[in-house]
């Protein structure tokens, strides 16, 4: 890739998220973005020196207070993201949480943590984040199921 002619190594942005469904209800974030508001998963990058179970416990945390449990993998996602040269590579996890004790510090940007149905997430398409929240939801829904162990963190 060339930018401003000095050649840039090319590498996809590493992110995690969490597939949580309670009564027919996805755990979803509101956050504000560059975008406007828009509704995710709780998901974010990986961090450096961390597994990506460890990622995905730490973002569903920071951004709804509730401890998430990863219990598979639902699936692993390449996306760009329209009108840049930004690439995701979001690997989906689905699990179970534990709401939190007390009221949470959620992380910058989050405005809301919400529990919407399927219907609800797909009424809003236009406020998604990104397509690939769909695309998880319709696989977790499917029952697209990978066992944790798929995982090898060899570091």
């Amino acid at each position: 890739m060339i930018v401003n002619n000095l050649q840039r190594e090319w590498k996809p942005n590493a992110t995690v998220a969490a597939i949580v469904e309670r009564g027919g209800r996805f755990l979803m974030v509101e956050e504000d973005t560059a975008d406007g508001l828009r509704l995710n998963q709780p998901a974010g990058h990986l961090e450096p020196g961390e597994t990506l179970l460890q990622a995905v416990e730490r973002e569903a945390r920071e951004e709804t207070g509730w401890r998430f449990t990863p219990q598979g993998l639902t699936g692993i996602y390449l996306a760009d993201r329209p009108g840049s040269d930004i690439t995701y590579l979001r690997f989906a996890f689905h699990g179970s949480a534990t709401p939190p004790q007390q009221p949470a510090a959620l992380d910058a940007g989050i405005v809301a943590v919400h529990w919407l149905s399927h219907q609800e997430i797909q009424a809003q398409q236009a406020r998604l984040r990104s397509p690939v929240v769909l695309s998880c939801l319709a696989d977790y829904i499917a029952g697209v199921r990978y066992p944790l162990d798929l995982i090898r963190d060899l570091r």
